[in-house]
């Protein structure tokens, strides 16, 4: 494993130090879209319309309950990324302690109010009775992994936030191994059903989360997990909350908008329903590519902020914006022009595929409006300001977009109107947030903020 000094991202070529540490967080990405995807294309040839449905049914509730917890979680890598950008070397491993500590802790309570509370919300976000069964079960045995689930991204976001996006590349590239083969094994030839899918994914992760936690407890003396001293550090613990809290709550704000999206899909029918989560997994690069560049320039942003290097900190944003929008731009006109094909990999029913073809008609050309939110919010977080990012992305996605179904959607009831939601919401936080961005509090603030340490 390489030394503390050598994982730093505070020297070097940037654009070549970008593009390094993005393609594997992608590559990353894609395999554990790969076998989220491969338990769409086994459910939904395997087993039917209605089971492709209940899984579609069961991903807000998922995003909800874990997106809070995750987003509380990142917290810890944000703060352990500025002080490995500073070599605090004391700090890094009080923090890594604590981080692994809050992850176990969000674990149990992911797995206990997942379980709870899916099948009071799946009943109250109108599921069709056809499939609501399966999403129940689907979602209880889902959210059973939870500790595993938080384990590995704690973990995963633990090396990436110390310059290491190689290792958890590696690891999603097993943990997608195994449930492909778990899907074909019980699903396909030992017919567990919808219950096979969910078994498999938390199978998937248990792996993840075990090569992760290895990888940590192996790790440099000054980077290393050791088990018998995690525990909650005193004094850390406010500063992880003071960023994580607001992304947590960010996450839930954004999950909410998209449970009241997948109300108003419910309302369209079945084939909607499974038109919607197969037009997720068709456009799952464009995400792919904006995730993977947000928490590339947090992860840069944080280190050269901890270093002082402010003006390599400024020149990442703008490498990480540009590379983002050409690559999403890219992509974009592709998904567009062979969305018919994509979504027939998913499905073989053809009123399936005409609604999801629609469906990405009007979404995937304005993929590239999200970039600048992922950017320059991501900016923002790195630096610790992260409450003003919230209270943009609650305003104007989550309320707007809200608005925006109750309203308009309830008068002019079509997918069209529906889908166009999307790129209306994600223009307007971005010229909020390129408003905010060249304002400058942000950095201020956060300069004032670190300056008694």
């Amino acid at each position: 494993m390489a030394m503390l000094s050598n994982r730093r991202i505070t020297e070097g070529v940037l654009w070549k130090q970008v593009l390094g540490f993005f393609f594997p967080i992608l590559m990353g990405s894609f395999f554990q879209q790969m076998y989220n995807t491969v338990d769409t294309i086994v459910v939904g040839r395997a087993l039917g319309t209605g089971a492709l449905a209940a899984v579609g049914a069961s991903g807000p509730i998922l995003s909800l309950i874990n997106g809070f917890f995750m987003g509380l979680s990142s917290g810890a890598t944000v703060v352990l990324s500025q002080c490995f950008g500073a070599g605090d070397h004391p700090r890094v491993h009080r923090v890594l302690h604590t981080a692994i500590a809050l992850a176990v802790s969000l674990g149990a309570a992911v797995l206990g109010l997942g379980i709870g509370l899916a099948p009071g919300i799946l009943r109250r976000i109108g599921t069709p009775e056809s499939c609501l069964n399966d999403a129940v079960l689907y979602c209880r045995i889902y959210f059973g992994g939870a500790l595993f689930s938080m384990l590995y991204n704690m973990g995963s976001g633990i090396l990436r936030a110390m310059g290491d996006s190689r290792r958890p590349m590696i690891y999603l590239i097993v943990c997608c191994a195994v449930n492909i083969a778990g899907d074909l094994l019980l699903v396909w030839a030992l017919d567990f059903g919808i219950a096979g899918a969910a078994i498999a994914t938390v199978l998937a992760q248990g792996v993840s989360a075990f090569l992760v936690m290895r990888a940590l407890c192996r790790g440099d003396e000054d980077t290393r997990l050791h088990l018998k001293q995690v525990r909650f550090y005193p004094g850390l613990m406010g500063s992880i909350l003071r960023i994580g809290i607001p992304a947590g709550i960010q996450w839930m704000m954004f999950d909410l908008s998209n449970l009241i999206v997948q109300s108003s899909i419910n309302s369209f029918g079945e084939a909607a329903v499974a038109a919607w989560v197969t037009y997720g997994k068709a456009d799952g690069i464009t995400f792919m590519i904006t995730g993977s560049f947000g928490i590339t320039v947090t992860t840069f942003v944080g280190q050269n902020f901890g270093a002082q290097k402010y003006h390599r900190m400024k020149k990442s944003v703008w490498v990480c914006l540009g590379l983002s929008m050409g690559f999403l731009g890219f992509f974009s006109i592709l998904e567009y022009a062979f969305r018919s094909q994509l979504l027939g990999l998913f499905t073989t029913d053809p009123q399936v595929i005409a609604v999801g073809a629609e469906m990405m008609a009007w979404i995937v050309l304005f993929n590239v409006l999200f970039a600048p939110v992922e950017i320059f919010g991501g900016a923002m977080r790195g630096v610790g300001y992260s409450v003003v990012p919230t209270v943009v992305m609650v305003v104007g996605i989550c309320v707007v977009r809200a608005l925006w179904v109750t309203v308009l959607v309830s008068r002019f009831h079509t997918i069209g109107m529906l889908c166009l939601a999307y790129p209306v919401t994600w223009a307007l936080c971005s010229g909020i947030f390129a408003f905010l961005y060249f304002r400058g509090t942000w950095l201020k603030k956060s300069l004032g903020d670190a300056a008694p340490a």
